[in-house]
Parts: C-alpha cells; structure tokens; sequence
C-alpha cells in the first residue's frame, strides 16, 4: 500500500507547498542519515503511484545536490510501500527521455494491475 510520510511533508514551500489535504500528493524532505536528506516529489493519480527522489548532503554550507545510491532509494521504496509491494525504476528509450533535474531518480507503481516480474530462478539463487 502507498503511503507518505505527512510529518515530513513540506507546507510552506512556495511552489511544491502541500497540506494533508492533497493526500498522498506534495514534497516531502526525508532525513536518511546524517547529512543526507532525499528531496521527494510524490503523485498517485492516473493510474499510478510515483516518488521522484535527488538527495542533498548538508555538509557544506549550501548543500550539494546528487543521485540517490541504491540502498537510498530501498530506504525511500521501504518509506513510501509496504514491504510486499513491488516497484520499479523504468529506463525508457533514449527519445522518451525527460530530464528537468539531473540527479533525480523515479519509483513507479501501477494502481490497476499487478507488476510483471520475472521467475526468481532468473534472477539468482534463493
């Protein structure tokens, strides 16, 4: 089941501001570890659920912005979906590319239907 995490939800930005109102729907800034927190914009409408995440390491003064690492992004999927939930990362074709920040990476899942996924035996050894 999707689910955001409203204490972290950010009420006074001046564009991606939100409220408990909107759901699941708004930009949430979750503290992973110290220095590091994921920046996380979250949707759940037309049939799908979704986290775009970039994460800034608070070390410097300003802050440096870069992609989340993998065990960031099982961190924000453990955050955002049950552990029996299955999402994905989608790589399209190169011509549906879409870039408005370098360093943000997406979790997807469909509402209406189940995700394939392939037989573990392909995957490796239980």
């Amino acid at each position: 089941m999707f689910h955001a995490p409203h204490p972290q939800r950010v009420i006074d930005h001046p564009v991606l501001r939100s409220t408990a109102s909107d759901g699941n729907n708004g930009y949430f800034k979750i503290r992973l570890s110290y220095p590091v927190t994921a920046h996380c914009i979250v949707s759940d409408g037309r049939g799908w659920e979704h986290v775009s995440v970039h994460i800034v390491d608070d070390k410097g003064k300003k802050g440096t912005e870069r992609t989340p690492t993998w065990s960031e992004m099982c961190k924000i999927k453990d955050i955002f979906w049950d552990e029996t939930d299955c999402v994905v990362q989608y790589h399209p074709p190169k011509s549906d590319y879409i870039n408005n920040h370098k360093h943000t990476l997406h979790l997807w899942r469909p509402t209406d239907q189940p995700l394939p996924r392939p037989d573990w035996i392909l995957v490796g050894v239980k």
